[in-house]
């Protein structure tokens, strides 16, 4: 039998998961969660063969999650599940040691499938996602440059920035323009949607 954890904060959707992967005769789903943050915790306590994580949860993101997850308990293979095809995001889930990266729009057989095929040791990447990611790149930010940006997609000031990061004011700014300018945008506003878009946060 193949224990599943599954990560889904939407939790119509991830109603959905457990319903579909409790059909299927060789399956037993043995935690389901809605945070990001309470992943590790829950592989240690529940000792799944597989985690389906999505990658946007609170608390941590999935990919942030997957890489602790190797760290404490590397027995338990990773199955990326998201809506987000963005080629950054794969790039930064192989990075995490993910095993398998399903867009939700796909048939609903192709998750179990891949779910068996991740036990048996593949990795299950669509095709399509890799030459795209190939073709994007890695990010040019580096994680600092990465942090600020994303604190500086809730709006708050720079003072503030520093403050949550504990870093100057100054170093915040150089932060943002280096990030700015390596993506290539007009200004922050537009760093952020050109690197959310490519999956670099």
């Amino acid at each position: 039998m193949i224990r599943v954890l599954i990560a889904e904060d939407m939790h119509m959707l991830r109603g959905a998961l457990v319903a579909l992967l409790s059909r299927e005769d060789d399956m037993d789903v043995v935690a389901e969660l809605d945070r990001g943050d309470r992943v590790v915790d829950e592989i240690i306590s529940t000792r799944p063969d597989v985690a389906l994580l999505d990658i946007d949860m609170p608390g941590l993101d999935g990919i942030s999650a997957a890489a602790r997850s190797h760290e404490e308990a590397p027995e338990c293979r990773v199955l990326i599940l998201t809506g987000l095809s963005r080629p950054g995001y794969l790039l930064r889930a192989l990075q995490a040691h993910v095993r398998g990266f399903v867009v939700k729009d796909a048939p609903a057989q192709t998750l179990a499938d891949s779910i068996r095929r991740v036990v048996a040791g593949e990795r299950v990447i669509d095709a399509d996602l890799v030459a795209a990611a190939l073709e994007t790149g890695a990010s040019p930010l580096t994680v600092r440059e990465a942090d600020v940006l994303r604190a500086a997609e809730t709006g708050i000031s720079t003072d503030e920035i520093g403050r949550s990061l504990f870093l100057s004011s100054a170093t915040v700014r150089n932060y943002l323009s280096n990030a700015i300018a390596k993506i290539g945008g007009r200004n922050r506003i537009d760093a952020i949607r050109i690197a959310r878009h490519s999956g670099w946060l």
